[in-house]
């Protein structure tokens, strides 16, 4: 039985497809964790919440429990208002959870979650001032600013990926045209590898030979990345313009907010050897007054999938 029960918090990350649930010390170490399939109703899946808090409270003393939501909240982090891929409409899940569950809860943006567990235990110790872009499906940001997540005056910020940066560009599910996330992330690449095939020559491309036979949907961003390792001329042509479109990204997020630190996350970010360098190179050149101005650092995050979990549990532990 540990020492000290009041270090011990639950961090959940909750995705439309599974949820996860830690427990988490006071170092950032999960000390257990459990999943399970994320339910499609707002009562199965307060049901389900309580279900693996109370497998982990048999066995640890839970002070706290924090809530990774890929979903809008509100500025207070008391409703979440719309999350495409969860039951929750508009309603108030911290207190509904708390009466469940009886004890403290605390909700964030799954983007922030994973930023202040990266703030507090991973790559951006010690930087009050940074951005975290998380590069997959599409792309998820979060702002640390003087040390404190920042969330705008309704609780969205902050939407990098749904800057529009090519007008009438490729249709993004957000409604709009161009958006940054359809040029610069794992669902990208998939485009930008059928547009480089339909308009150039890459002679020997393996890549190239299965796209004819490919359906639509079995082509991934994986796919590519392993290929361009392989040096097939088409992943290599992909990851050249991810790496540009990822130094404009970078760019940008510097001359609107000039951190001292951007750190890259996601599922893309396994394969950053790949293309950040040169995004790094780009980036360089494309600032307001490169050459001189101090450049943020860029970097990868350390705690991968775990970040969302860990940082809703230091979140949750802090409030008390």
């Amino acid at each position: 039985m540990p020492q000290n029960p009041t270090s011990y918090a639950v961090g959940f990350d909750i995705g439309g497809t599974n949820m996860r649930a830690g427990v988490v010390d006071e170092t950032g170490r999960i000390i257990k964790s459990l999943s399970a399939p994320s339910p499609q109703t707002t009562d199965a899946i307060e049901q389900g919440i309580a279900h693996l808090t109370a497998k982990l409270q048999a066995e640890f003393p839970i002070s706290a429990v924090g809530m990774a939501v890929a979903g809008f909240l509100d500025p207070k982090g008391e409703r979440v208002r719309f999350a495409p891929h969860l039951p929750w409409r508009d309603e108030p899940v911290r207190s509904r959870l708390e009466d469940l569950l009886q004890l403290p809860v605390r909700l964030e943006h799954d983007a922030n979650s994973a930023a202040w567990g990266e703030y507090r235990y991973g790559s951006a110790q010690g930087e009050d001032n940074w951005v975290l872009l998380a590069l997959g499906t599409g792309i998820g940001a979060a702002l640390i600013a003087d040390g404190k997540i920042y969330r705008g005056a309704f609780g969205t910020a902050p939407e990098f990926g749904h800057l529009r940066a090519v007008p009438n560009g490729r249709p993004c599910p957000c409604g709009k045209k161009g958006c940054l996330e359809r040029y610069c992330s794992g669902t990208a690449m998939v485009d930008t590898a059928r547009e480089l095939a339909a308009n150039g020559h890459f002679e020997g491309s393996e890549l190239l030979k299965h796209l004819d036979s490919m359906e639509i949907d079995d082509l991934s961003g994986k796919m590519i990345t392993e290929a361009a390792r392989q040096q097939d001329p088409l992943g290599l042509a992909v990851m050249e313009d991810f790496s540009i479109w990822l130094g404009e990204t970078l760019s940008i997020v510097a001359d609107v907010l000039d951190p001292g630190l951007i750190v890259i996350g996601g599922g893309v970010s396994q394969d950053a050897d790949l293309y950040l360098h040169a995004a790094v190179e780009h980036f360089s050149t494309r600032i307001v007054g490169a050459g001189y101005r101090p450049q943020a650092r860029v970097s990868t995050a350390l705690l991968g999938a775990d970040a969302g979990m860990i940082g809703a549990a230091d979140i949750a532990r802090q409030a008390l």
